[in-house]
């Protein structure tokens, strides 16, 4: 491998919007999220928001095609 192509990594703390924090190595200094694996409805489980909206679909096409 060629010597000094390749960047700097240092260790670096990721925060997240909820508080979670992590730390890694990367070639930025300090990185914030906005969701993470702690808060993501997807790993959580929580579907509050997409069952409102496919609840609202279902209706629309039911009321649509009468079925």
């Amino acid at each position: 491998m060629k010597a000094g192509i390749h960047p700097k990594t240092q260790k670096t703390t990721i925060t997240c919007g909820c508080g979670a924090t992590y730390e890694v190595l990367s070639t930025k200094e300090n990185i914030r999220v906005e969701i993470c694996a702690n808060c993501h409805p997807f790993y959580t489980g929580s579907r509050g928001a997409t069952r409102v909206e496919a609840g609202s679909r279902i209706d629309r096409f039911r009321k649509k095609y009468g079925r």
